[in-house]
Protein backbone atom coordinates (compact mmCIF):
# COMPACT_ATOMS: atom_id res chain seq x y z
CA UNK A 1 0.00 0.00 0.00
CA UNK A 2 1.35 3.37 -1.12
CA UNK A 3 0.79 7.06 0.56
CA UNK A 4 2.16 10.28 -0.40
CA UNK A 5 4.03 12.02 2.26
CA UNK A 6 6.07 15.22 1.31
CA UNK A 7 5.11 14.19 -2.19
CA UNK A 8 7.45 11.18 -1.97
CA UNK A 9 5.53 7.77 -2.00
CA UNK A 10 6.03 5.51 1.02
CA UNK A 11 4.57 2.32 2.18
CA UNK A 12 2.75 1.73 5.13
CA UNK A 13 5.64 -0.05 6.42
CA UNK A 14 7.95 2.89 6.50
CA UNK A 15 5.14 5.00 7.56
CA UNK A 16 4.96 2.88 10.41
CA UNK A 17 8.75 2.97 10.61
CA UNK A 18 9.10 7.10 10.54
CA UNK A 19 6.05 7.44 13.04
CA UNK A 20 7.68 5.17 15.07
CA UNK A 21 11.11 7.07 14.99
CA UNK A 22 9.13 10.27 15.93
CA UNK A 23 7.66 8.51 18.85
CA UNK A 24 10.95 7.82 20.35
CA UNK A 25 12.70 11.25 19.32
CA UNK A 26 10.30 13.51 20.23
CA UNK A 27 10.00 12.92 24.08
CA UNK A 28 13.95 12.85 24.39
CA UNK A 29 14.73 15.89 22.39
CA UNK A 30 11.81 17.18 20.58
CA UNK A 31 10.22 17.71 23.94
CA UNK A 32 13.01 19.80 25.61
CA UNK A 33 13.14 21.89 22.60
CA UNK A 34 9.77 22.58 22.50
CA UNK A 35 10.04 23.81 26.08
CA UNK A 36 12.82 25.64 24.93
CA UNK A 37 11.13 27.42 22.63
CA UNK A 38 7.79 28.17 24.39
CA UNK A 39 9.71 29.68 27.57
CA UNK A 40 11.54 31.81 25.06
CA UNK A 41 7.77 33.06 23.91
CA UNK A 42 6.09 33.14 27.20
CA UNK A 43 9.50 35.76 28.33
CA UNK A 44 8.58 33.84 32.16
CA UNK A 45 11.37 34.27 34.31
CA UNK A 46 11.42 31.43 37.43
CA UNK A 47 10.00 33.97 39.87
CA UNK A 48 12.31 32.93 42.67
CA UNK A 49 15.57 33.68 40.95
CA UNK A 50 16.61 36.35 42.94
CA UNK A 51 17.74 35.07 46.50
CA UNK A 52 16.85 36.62 49.63
CA UNK A 53 18.73 35.61 52.82
CA UNK A 54 16.29 37.26 54.95
CA UNK A 55 13.56 34.91 53.89
CA UNK A 56 13.57 31.95 56.03
CA UNK A 57 10.29 30.70 56.88
CA UNK A 58 9.32 27.69 59.50
CA UNK A 59 10.73 24.52 57.80
CA UNK A 60 9.41 20.80 59.21
CA UNK A 61 11.82 17.92 57.65
CA UNK A 62 10.87 14.78 57.14
CA UNK A 63 12.89 11.70 56.54
CA UNK A 64 11.89 8.51 56.47
CA UNK A 65 14.52 5.49 56.97
CA UNK A 66 14.07 1.49 57.39
CA UNK A 67 16.95 -0.06 58.12
CA UNK A 68 19.64 2.64 57.88
CA UNK A 69 21.91 2.06 59.63
CA UNK A 70 25.00 1.92 57.73
CA UNK A 71 24.17 5.28 56.58
CA UNK A 72 21.62 7.58 59.39
CA UNK A 73 24.78 8.65 61.40
CA UNK A 74 26.25 10.14 58.17
CA UNK A 75 22.33 11.87 57.44
CA UNK A 76 22.09 12.93 60.83
CA UNK A 77 25.53 14.66 60.40
CA UNK A 78 24.43 16.62 57.13
CA UNK A 79 21.66 17.58 58.20
CA UNK A 80 23.06 19.41 61.33
CA UNK A 81 25.43 21.08 59.33
CA UNK A 82 22.98 22.77 57.24
CA UNK A 83 22.55 26.50 57.83
CA UNK A 84 19.23 27.40 58.83
CA UNK A 85 17.89 28.91 61.94
CA UNK A 86 17.40 26.56 64.43
CA UNK A 87 14.46 27.90 66.22
CA UNK A 88 12.50 27.60 62.82
CA UNK A 89 13.48 24.25 62.21
CA UNK A 90 12.08 21.06 62.92
CA UNK A 91 13.16 17.52 61.71
CA UNK A 92 11.97 14.55 61.75
CA UNK A 93 13.35 11.17 61.49
CA UNK A 94 10.53 8.25 61.33
CA UNK A 95 11.72 4.82 61.54
CA UNK A 96 9.61 2.58 59.56
CA UNK A 97 9.60 -0.66 61.13
CA UNK A 98 13.90 -0.79 61.11
CA UNK A 99 14.78 -3.84 62.37
CA UNK A 100 18.42 -2.65 62.50
CA UNK A 101 19.97 0.18 64.91
CA UNK A 102 18.15 2.80 62.82
CA UNK A 103 16.01 4.10 66.13
CA UNK A 104 18.44 3.69 68.29
CA UNK A 105 21.21 5.88 66.51
CA UNK A 106 18.24 8.46 65.91
CA UNK A 107 17.72 8.73 69.51
CA UNK A 108 21.19 9.33 70.60
CA UNK A 109 20.69 12.59 68.24
CA UNK A 110 17.28 13.72 69.47
CA UNK A 111 17.71 16.99 70.62
CA UNK A 112 17.26 20.03 69.80
CA UNK A 113 15.27 20.22 66.89
CA UNK A 114 15.96 16.58 65.89
CA UNK A 115 13.14 14.43 66.85
CA UNK A 116 12.61 10.41 66.17
CA UNK A 117 9.18 9.07 65.83
CA UNK A 118 9.38 5.31 65.82
CA UNK A 119 6.94 2.82 63.67
CA UNK A 120 6.32 -0.60 64.84
CA UNK A 121 5.68 -2.52 62.08
CA UNK A 122 7.12 -1.86 58.39
CA UNK A 123 4.57 0.21 56.84
CA UNK A 124 5.93 1.57 53.73
CA UNK A 125 7.65 4.93 52.80
CA UNK A 126 3.88 6.65 52.92
CA UNK A 127 3.20 5.47 57.01
CA UNK A 128 6.38 6.99 57.54
CA UNK A 129 5.43 10.51 55.98
CA UNK A 130 2.58 10.47 56.99
CA UNK A 131 3.08 10.06 60.57
CA UNK A 132 5.97 13.01 59.40
CA UNK A 133 3.16 15.01 58.81
CA UNK A 134 1.11 13.99 61.74
CA UNK A 135 3.72 15.96 63.91
CA UNK A 136 5.02 18.59 61.56
CA UNK A 137 3.93 21.85 62.98
CA UNK A 138 5.51 24.59 60.44
CA UNK A 139 4.79 26.12 57.40
CA UNK A 140 6.51 24.36 54.84
CA UNK A 141 7.43 20.56 54.90
CA UNK A 142 10.98 19.23 52.87
CA UNK A 143 10.52 15.56 52.20
CA UNK A 144 14.07 14.03 51.98
CA UNK A 145 15.99 10.49 52.20
CA UNK A 146 18.54 9.06 54.00
CA UNK A 147 20.62 8.92 50.58
CA UNK A 148 20.78 12.28 49.85
CA UNK A 149 23.77 14.98 51.22
CA UNK A 150 22.43 18.11 51.17
CA UNK A 151 24.85 21.19 50.62
CA UNK A 152 25.15 23.70 53.41
CA UNK A 153 22.70 26.43 52.26
CA UNK A 154 20.40 23.41 50.28
CA UNK A 155 17.24 24.72 52.86
CA UNK A 156 17.74 28.18 52.37
CA UNK A 157 17.61 28.03 48.99
CA UNK A 158 14.74 25.84 48.38
CA UNK A 159 12.44 28.13 50.22
CA UNK A 160 13.19 30.89 48.45
CA UNK A 161 10.48 30.20 45.86
CA UNK A 162 7.72 30.22 48.40
CA UNK A 163 7.96 34.30 48.35
CA UNK A 164 5.80 33.57 45.14
CA UNK A 165 2.59 32.80 46.23
CA UNK A 166 1.87 30.72 43.53
CA UNK A 167 4.44 28.49 43.48
CA UNK A 168 3.25 25.24 46.36
CA UNK A 169 6.08 22.74 45.59
CA UNK A 170 9.73 23.18 44.84
CA UNK A 171 12.04 20.36 44.32
CA UNK A 172 15.79 20.01 44.91
CA UNK A 173 18.29 18.65 42.33
CA UNK A 174 19.90 15.83 43.09
CA UNK A 175 23.43 15.23 41.73
CA UNK A 176 25.02 12.17 40.76
CA UNK A 177 29.25 12.74 40.97
CA UNK A 178 29.96 9.50 39.03
CA UNK A 179 29.89 9.73 35.23
CA UNK A 180 27.94 6.88 34.55
CA UNK A 181 24.51 6.35 32.88
CA UNK A 182 22.39 7.52 35.80
CA UNK A 183 24.02 10.55 36.49
CA UNK A 184 23.79 11.58 32.72
CA UNK A 185 20.27 10.82 32.24
CA UNK A 186 19.96 12.34 36.05
CA UNK A 187 21.21 15.76 34.24
CA UNK A 188 18.69 15.45 31.43
CA UNK A 189 16.09 15.17 33.86
CA UNK A 190 17.10 18.35 35.81
CA UNK A 191 17.41 20.38 32.38
CA UNK A 192 14.39 19.10 31.40
CA UNK A 193 12.85 20.23 35.08
CA UNK A 194 14.31 23.53 34.46
CA UNK A 195 12.60 23.92 31.20
CA UNK A 196 9.32 23.09 32.44
CA UNK A 197 9.98 25.49 35.09
CA UNK A 198 10.06 28.22 33.12
CA UNK A 199 7.15 26.87 31.09
CA UNK A 200 4.66 26.32 34.12
CA UNK A 201 5.52 23.13 36.53
CA UNK A 202 7.63 20.33 36.56
CA UNK A 203 5.85 17.03 36.29
CA UNK A 204 7.83 15.14 39.19
CA UNK A 205 9.69 16.28 41.95
CA UNK A 206 13.05 14.83 43.19
CA UNK A 207 11.82 12.27 45.54
CA UNK A 208 15.42 12.70 47.62
CA UNK A 209 14.85 16.23 48.47
CA UNK A 210 11.98 18.65 47.82
CA UNK A 211 9.30 21.13 49.68
CA UNK A 212 5.97 21.73 49.83
CA UNK A 213 3.59 24.00 51.62
CA UNK A 214 1.89 22.57 54.26
CA UNK A 215 -1.41 23.63 53.19
CA UNK A 216 -1.15 21.59 50.71
CA UNK A 217 0.04 18.39 51.95
CA UNK A 218 -2.32 15.65 52.19
CA UNK A 219 -2.04 12.33 53.65
CA UNK A 220 -0.03 10.20 50.88
CA UNK A 221 -1.21 6.77 49.52
CA UNK A 222 0.96 3.57 49.83
CA UNK A 223 1.56 2.49 46.32
CA UNK A 224 1.29 5.72 44.90
CA UNK A 225 4.95 7.86 44.47
CA UNK A 226 4.79 10.50 46.71
CA UNK A 227 7.11 13.02 45.12
CA UNK A 228 4.57 12.45 41.64
CA UNK A 229 1.55 12.50 43.90
CA UNK A 230 2.86 16.35 45.31
CA UNK A 231 2.97 17.93 42.40
CA UNK A 232 -0.53 16.22 41.02
CA UNK A 233 -1.84 17.58 43.99
CA UNK A 234 0.14 20.74 43.87
CA UNK A 235 -1.48 21.50 40.73
CA UNK A 236 -4.82 20.00 40.70
CA UNK A 237 -5.15 22.95 43.55
CA UNK A 238 -3.99 25.76 41.19
CA UNK A 239 -0.21 26.06 42.48
CA UNK A 240 2.81 25.81 40.36
CA UNK A 241 5.64 23.09 40.96
CA UNK A 242 9.41 23.94 39.88
CA UNK A 243 12.50 22.92 40.14
CA UNK A 244 15.24 24.70 42.21
CA UNK A 245 18.70 24.56 40.65
CA UNK A 246 20.58 26.18 43.47
CA UNK A 247 18.61 24.19 46.40
CA UNK A 248 21.94 20.83 45.61
CA UNK A 249 22.52 17.24 47.50
CA UNK A 250 24.86 14.74 46.64
CA UNK A 251 24.23 11.00 45.98
CA UNK A 252 25.99 7.88 44.86
CA UNK A 253 24.64 5.99 41.60
CA UNK A 254 23.34 2.21 42.32
CA UNK A 255 26.31 0.03 41.46
CA UNK A 256 24.60 -2.81 40.97
CA UNK A 257 22.55 -2.47 37.19
CA UNK A 258 20.28 -5.64 38.39
CA UNK A 259 19.77 -3.55 41.44
CA UNK A 260 19.04 -0.11 39.45
CA UNK A 261 16.67 -2.32 36.68
CA UNK A 262 14.53 -3.05 40.09
CA UNK A 263 14.63 0.15 41.27
CA UNK A 264 13.69 1.98 38.14
CA UNK A 265 10.61 -1.14 37.63
CA UNK A 266 9.20 -0.06 40.91
CA UNK A 267 9.58 3.42 40.71
CA UNK A 268 7.77 3.41 37.26
CA UNK A 269 5.25 1.48 38.92
CA UNK A 270 4.21 3.81 41.45
CA UNK A 271 4.08 6.59 39.03
CA UNK A 272 1.75 4.48 36.29
CA UNK A 273 -0.55 4.17 39.23
CA UNK A 274 -0.53 7.84 40.73
CA UNK A 275 -0.96 9.15 36.97
CA UNK A 276 -3.52 6.60 36.32
CA UNK A 277 -5.50 7.83 39.64
CA UNK A 278 -4.96 11.21 38.62
CA UNK A 279 -5.52 10.71 35.09
CA UNK A 280 -7.60 14.12 35.01
CA UNK A 281 -4.91 16.29 34.91
CA UNK A 282 -4.22 14.91 31.53
CA UNK A 283 -7.11 17.70 30.47
CA UNK A 284 -5.99 20.20 28.60
CA UNK A 285 -9.20 22.18 28.67
CA UNK A 286 -8.87 22.34 32.45
CA UNK A 287 -4.80 22.24 33.25
CA UNK A 288 -3.67 23.76 29.62
CA UNK A 289 0.21 23.28 29.48
CA UNK A 290 0.41 21.36 32.30
CA UNK A 291 -1.24 18.71 30.49
CA UNK A 292 1.00 19.21 27.61
CA UNK A 293 4.03 18.58 29.86
CA UNK A 294 2.25 15.33 31.03
CA UNK A 295 1.61 13.84 27.90
CA UNK A 296 5.36 14.51 27.03
CA UNK A 297 7.23 13.61 29.95
CA UNK A 298 5.04 10.71 30.99
CA UNK A 299 2.69 9.07 28.60
CA UNK A 300 4.59 9.44 25.72
CA UNK A 301 7.92 8.71 27.68
CA UNK A 302 6.34 5.62 28.78
CA UNK A 303 5.62 4.53 25.09
CA UNK A 304 8.65 4.70 24.42
CA UNK A 305 9.48 0.83 24.19
CA UNK A 306 6.70 0.11 21.81
CA UNK A 307 8.35 2.54 19.47
CA UNK A 308 11.19 0.87 19.61
CA UNK A 309 10.23 -2.43 19.01
CA UNK A 310 8.10 -1.10 16.26
CA UNK A 311 10.62 0.97 14.58
CA UNK A 312 13.02 -2.23 15.08
CA UNK A 313 10.70 -5.28 13.22
CA UNK A 314 9.15 -2.66 10.98
CA UNK A 315 13.16 -1.76 9.69
CA UNK A 316 13.96 -5.10 9.67
CA UNK A 317 10.81 -6.15 7.25
CA UNK A 318 11.92 -3.38 4.98
CA UNK A 319 16.40 -4.32 4.38
CA UNK A 320 15.84 -4.72 0.85
CA UNK A 321 16.39 -0.68 1.33
CA UNK A 322 19.82 -0.25 1.75
CA UNK A 323 18.50 2.72 3.63
CA UNK A 324 16.89 0.50 6.47
CA UNK A 325 19.53 -2.30 6.29
CA UNK A 326 21.85 0.01 7.33
CA UNK A 327 19.28 1.44 10.58
CA UNK A 328 18.73 -1.89 11.16
CA UNK A 329 22.24 -2.93 11.93
CA UNK A 330 22.83 0.48 13.79
CA UNK A 331 19.94 -0.42 16.19
CA UNK A 332 20.85 -4.51 16.38
CA UNK A 333 24.42 -3.45 17.45
CA UNK A 334 23.18 -0.55 19.78
CA UNK A 335 21.47 -3.05 21.16
CA UNK A 336 24.10 -5.60 21.49
CA UNK A 337 26.19 -3.23 22.85
CA UNK A 338 23.88 -2.86 25.60
CA UNK A 339 23.17 -6.56 26.28
CA UNK A 340 27.04 -7.40 26.25
CA UNK A 341 27.79 -4.35 28.74
CA UNK A 342 24.95 -5.36 31.30
CA UNK A 343 26.73 -8.88 31.22
CA UNK A 344 30.08 -7.39 32.26
CA UNK A 345 31.83 -6.74 29.32
CA UNK A 346 34.52 -4.34 31.06
CA UNK A 347 36.06 -2.98 27.76
CA UNK A 348 32.33 -2.41 26.50
CA UNK A 349 31.05 -1.52 29.56
CA UNK A 350 33.57 1.33 30.59
CA UNK A 351 32.86 2.89 26.99
CA UNK A 352 31.29 5.74 26.78
CA UNK A 353 28.81 4.15 23.80
CA UNK A 354 28.61 1.09 26.36
CA UNK A 355 27.26 3.32 29.15
CA UNK A 356 24.72 5.29 27.13
CA UNK A 357 23.68 2.34 25.43
CA UNK A 358 23.05 -0.08 28.77
CA UNK A 359 21.34 3.01 30.40
CA UNK A 360 19.10 3.80 27.68
CA UNK A 361 18.33 0.02 27.11
CA UNK A 362 18.19 -0.62 30.56
CA UNK A 363 15.69 2.58 31.16
CA UNK A 364 13.09 1.52 28.17
CA UNK A 365 13.21 -2.23 28.82
CA UNK A 366 12.17 -0.81 32.61
CA UNK A 367 9.48 0.50 31.32
CA UNK A 368 8.24 -2.30 29.63
CA UNK A 369 8.53 -4.75 32.26
CA UNK A 370 6.65 -1.99 34.71
CA UNK A 371 3.57 -1.80 31.89
CA UNK A 372 3.42 -5.71 31.79
CA UNK A 373 3.07 -6.15 35.44
CA UNK A 374 1.26 -3.11 35.97
CA UNK A 375 -1.24 -4.69 33.22
CA UNK A 376 -1.29 -7.85 35.39
CA UNK A 377 -2.60 -5.76 38.36
CA UNK A 378 1.46 -5.75 40.22
CA UNK A 379 1.21 -2.71 42.53
CA UNK A 380 4.29 -1.57 44.49
CA UNK A 381 2.89 -1.43 47.70
CA UNK A 382 5.88 -1.13 50.38
CA UNK A 383 9.52 0.82 49.67
CA UNK A 384 12.52 -0.51 50.00
CA UNK A 385 15.11 2.20 50.01
CA UNK A 386 18.06 1.55 47.24
CA UNK A 387 21.71 0.93 48.44
CA UNK A 388 23.62 3.55 46.87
Amino acid sequence: MLSRWGGVEVTAMEGLFWLSAIGVVYPYLGYPVLLWLMSGMLGRLRPHAQDDSSFCPSISMIIPACNEASRIERKIENTKALRYPADRLQVLFVSDGSTDRTGELIRKHAAGPIALIELPVRGGKAAALNAGLDHATHDIVVFSDASIELEPDALRCIVQGFRDPGIGCISGEDMIAESGGEAWYGRYELLVRRLESRVHSIVGASGSFYAQRRKLCEPFTEGLAPDFLSVLRTVEKGFRAVSEPAAVGMMTSVKDSKQEFDRKVRTLIRGMTALFVYRRVLNPVRFGVFAIEMLSHKILRWSVPFFLITALVSSVLLIDSPWFLFVSFVQIAFYLTALLAWWGWSIIRRSLPGKIALYFSMVNAAILVAWMKYAMGVRQELWTPSQR
